[in-house]
């Protein structure tokens, strides 16, 4: 829970080189569109800018490879070389859907759009049908065909020869299609078990993949390569349709794989399997992260060395050269000759930026983090994609701004600032709007050796007070509805839980004891609402009342389920990664959990919805009502 926070210390490409004594950018919430209820801000996890690249094998003769480019990934090629399918958002920041163009780069044409995510498309050898990632139905990656003569669409993983249990991962990615055009190879962590990392003691979890195959009318289902504790990706078959090839890595790899601070660390090999037999070939050894491997020629496998000093491309016989070069998602021409990436980039999108909206009644805006609405109709902020974690308000417009607390002052390591791990986090307003509440001292895995402190502030900046003595990590407030009193996480060896400060007598009672955290009191002051550890390897939203009693679990599907707050029509808004994974979880970038949508549901824990349905990690939402926005 807290800890996925240590994400976001990644997101602002070059923040941390940004002074404090610099000008933040504006900050404003433009009005949504006539006919809208309003703006739905929220934090999104993922790259920001995403362009398709076309090159020879040796690296030469990079260009674009599009001619009308639009946050664009994951391509895959036509067998006979004509034509290229690949993934794109161009309908909107989030919402991945499957285009067609010709090879070059013209022509670009719709495939599969819609609100469902769409991914990882590629077309049978003959052309007439693509298979592809789906979450429309059941909001599990599913592989689907479509027959693009009938536009008939048939879902292949979901029948009961191949459906996981649903209470766990249950999600199927990158289909490849045999050269006879008789089977589609892909990979599933199917009954597999949610696992945190750190060999289960961590919030965020790895994945278990292995590679199956399924004739394209869903029959035939098997296994053809599995290795208890590691995960077997992106499957692609040799020219002869004898062997598929994949990267193997270990399950607690997965996770790395996707730190930014483990990329270059973790390893994973290149390995084939004869699918009659299952007879294994490993084709490489030693360091790296290689991914996405396929075979060049009969002979050559191509492959993608992800992070480190050798980052770029690789063959495994040597009979090309390597390319040192930042990209992702490789795929070579049938003949061998052009290879097609995407190159990536995480500068922090503006505020307000629009995001693809689920929802025809309310404008997604993408946010900082920890926003918080006061009653009068204020915005406060962590303003973090800036390096500095600041506290921030404005009026949603964004006039009358105020740095209301400015991380420069606190006497916090600077470094440890501009990396996002110290800072003043969670703003909380006082029912009157005269003050705010927040954490101030080192986050994340920091808490295990830096304290933290609960403080608050006047509105207008003035009047700085500790409310705690730090001498534990206290922090993630929230106030009473009469202002008189604050809950908050304390976090250390000999104190775990929820506490209630009196502000009115200075006295602190016990709430709860276990590893509770992101407490958050309802408007009406009934209830306190919170994330619990569950088990080892879960996280569920709980609610208490303030004297301790009536203590309700309001969510058990084991994927973990927190970041919890009070939406103002008394809905619970919260983060949950029920529906599995969207993709091979080794093959993002600097997210921390990309299986992460929003949700809401009742204060009693019914009418579950899902508010999102992208393949990047969606969390921390706050509905602005028009009204709000007008003011």
């Amino acid at each position: 829970m807290e800890t996925s926070m240590k994400r976001r210390t990644f997101l602002a490409a070059g923040a941390a080189t940004v002074g404090a004594t610099l000008l933040p950018k504006p900050f404003s919430v433009a009005a949504a569109a006539a006919g809208k209820k309003g703006v739905m801000l929220m934090n999104r996890i993922g790259p920001s800018t995403s362009d398709l690249y076309i090159a020879d094998s040796d690296g030469t003769n990079e260009r674009k490879l599009l001619a009308s480019a639009g946050y664009d990934y994951n391509a895959a090629v036509s067998a006979d070389g004509a034509s290229v399918v690949f993934t794109s958002e161009r309908t909107g920041d989030g919402n991945s859907c499957l285009y067609r163009a010709r090879i070059d780069g013209t022509g670009v044409q719709p495939l599969v759009v819609g609100a469902a995510m769409n991914d990882s498309g590629v077309l049978s050898p003959d052309g007439t049908k693509l298979a592809f990632v789906s979450t429309r139905g059941d909001h599990k990656a599913q592989i689907w065909v479509l027959d693009l003569r009938t536009n008939a669409l048939r879902c292949l993983t979901n029948g009961s020869a191949v459906a996981g249990d649903p209470a766990l991962p249950d999600g199927h990615f990158r289909p490849a299609w045999s050269p006879d055009g008789q089977w589609i190879a892909f990979s599933s962590d199917r009954n597999t078990a949610w696992r945190g990392h750190d060999d289960g003691r961590g919030w965020e979890h790895t994945q278990e993949l292995s590679i199956y195959v399924i004739r394209p009318d869903g029959s035939g289902f098997r296994q053809v390569a599995s290795k208890p504790g590691y995960c077997l990706g992106s499957p692609k078959w040799s020219p002869d349709g004898a062997r598929i090839v994949f990267y193997e890595i270990t399950t607690e790899g997965t996770w790395l794989a996707h730190r930014p601070e483990g990329i270059g660390k973790v390893e994973s090999q290149i390995v084939s399997v004869d699918v009659a037999t299952g007879a294994r070939v490993e084709h490489t050894s030693g360091p790296n992260l290689k991914v996405s491997p396929q075979y060049v020629t009969a002979t050559e496998i191509g492959y993608l060395v992800k992070g480190g000093a050798d980052e770029g491309l690789a063959y495994t016989g040597g009979t090309l050269p390597a390319v040192k070069r930042a990209l992702r998602s490789p795929v070579w021409t049938p003949d061998g000759k052009s290879v097609i990436y995407q190159k990536v980039g995480f500068a922090p999108r503006p505020i307000d930026t629009p995001l693809y909206s689920w929802d025809s009644d309310w404008e997604y805006r993408h946010c900082d983090v920890f926003p918080a609405l006061s009653r009068q109709g204020r915005l406060a902020i962590t303003e973090k994609q800036l390096g500095n974690s600041s506290i921030v308000t404005l009026r949603p417009d964004g006039t009358d701004r105020r740095v209301v607390f400015d991380n420069a002052t606190s006497g916090l390591d600077p470094v440890l600032i501009a990396k996002g791990l110290a800072g003043a986090f969670r703003p909380a307003w006082s029912p009157d709007g005269a003050w705010i509440a927040f954490g101030l001292g080192g986050w994340f895995q920091e808490r295990a050796e830096m304290t933290a402190v609960v403080a608050r502030v006047r509105s207008d900046g003035s009047g700085f007070e500790k409310l705690t003595d730090g001498t534990t990590n206290a922090g993630f407030p929230s106030y009473s509805a009469d202002g008189n009193q604050i809950v908050y996480r304390v976090w250390g060896a000999d104190a775990k839980g929820l506490r209630i400060l009196d502000l009115r007598t200075g006295a602190t009672r016990v709430l709860t004891t276990e590893p509770d955290n992101l407490p958050d009191w309802s408007a009406d002051g009934r209830l306190i609402l919170f994330t619990r550890r569950t088990s080892d390897t879960n996280f569920d939203v709980c609610t208490i009342r303030p004297d301790g009693t009536g203590l309700r679990v309001l969510t058990s599907s084991g994927s973990n389920d927190g970041h919890a707050v009070w939406n103002c029509d008394g809905r619970i808004l919260y983060n949950s990664g029920m529906y599995g994974f969207r993709q091979e979880a080794a093959l993002y970038d600097n997210t921390f959990q990309p299986y992460g949508q929003i949700f809401s549901m009742k204060a009693d824990g019914s009418d579950k919805r899902l508010l999102t349905d992208s393949q990047w990690e969606d969390s921390m939402p706050l509905y602005l009502t028009q009204d709000v926005l007008s003011q």
